[in-house]
């Protein structure tokens, strides 16, 4: 029976201090296991790992069959984005505190990427949101985010206000220091920190949260992941959108951000007998007073 994997790609958070070591080693582990290994272009180049392929995101795409990304979930975040649409499993190995999408800690990756390359392994497959900024009803700027959109005032302005529609309803117009739609994955990133629920992923549903809002009774809400969330800026000044705090976008009175569910999703591997429980009692440390 042929092996479930036969060509891996190494995705690393190049900009850690002593992480060339770290990624050569696992990636040596790869081929001891009969694996072909690439590094993902940005990781082979910053670190000055040689004696690999150095492959852009749509290569990895092509040419892989899965990718082992090393360090926190932020860099899990940004390849994840770029490789959703070539439906390419990725693997994390958490390098210091444990992520929420980058489970296996690095001192248990040998046994565990074993069975997991032999084809012993939990899948689950993450939503994710896609969207932009439209101007008088011209697009001018494309998003795309695995955790969240936010809208926010700028850094010295007062509160902005924003009128949300969901679908044909109209639901609400806040004045807030911002607002927050997160994915499943994002409610335990920014929006918890803003007071939303944390939703499980397995769940087709969007959590809204305003950020400070001028009146208490704007309170989180779920909604389902069906249909387009628009957020137009009434008023306020300086205000900007961002999706999964990477690409920022300006916003003038009247600009729409428009955010719906994204064709694409991310497909995680992990080890045999993962549970999402496990994952928050540990970060969330559900388990003190036991």
């Amino acid at each position: 029976m042929p092996a479930p994997f036969r060509h891996a790609a190494v995705v690393g958070k190049f900009q850690a201090r002593g992480i060339r070591p770290v990624l050569e080693e696992i990636a040596h582990f790869l081929v001891a296991q009969g694996i072909e290994v690439s590094f993902e272009r940005d990781t082979a180049h910053a670190t000055g790992v040689t004696g690999f392929d150095a492959l852009s995101p749509a290569e990895m795409g092509r040419q892989c069959d899965i990718a082992v990304v090393v360090g926190g979930d932020g860099t899990m975040l940004g390849i994840a984005r770029e490789l959703a649409r070539h439906n390419l499993p990725l693997v994390g190995i958490n390098q210091g505190r444990l992520g929420f999408i980058t489970d296996v800690p690095f001192d248990k990756y040998k046994e565990a990427l074993a069975a997991m390359l032999a084809g012993d392994h939990e899948e689950e497959h993450r939503t994710m949101i896609e969207g932009g900024v439209w101007r008088d009803e011209e697009k001018i700027f494309d998003g795309l985010s695995m955790n969240d959109v936010v809208v926010s005032r700028g850094a010295t302005s007062s509160m902005v206000e924003l009128r949300i529609d969901i679908g044909d309803d109209f639901v609400a117009n806040i004045r807030a220091d911002g607002l927050i739609v997160a994915s499943p994955t994002g409610s335990t990133a920014y929006a918890l920190s803003a007071g939303g629920p944390i939703l499980h992923p397995g769940i087709g549903g969007w959590v809204i949260v305003p950020i400070a809002s001028h009146t208490l009774s704007n309170r989180p809400i779920v909604v389902p992941d069906q249909g387009e969330i628009r957020i137009t800026v009434v008023a306020g000044r300086d205000a900007s959108a961002n999706f999964d705090m990477h690409s920022l976008a300006s916003l003038l009175h009247g600009d729409q951000v428009r955010v719906r569910r994204s064709q694409f999703k991310v497909r995680f591997l992990h080890p045999r007998g993962w549970s999402y429980y496990a994952t928050l009692r540990r970060k969330l440390r559900w388990y003190e007073g036991v």
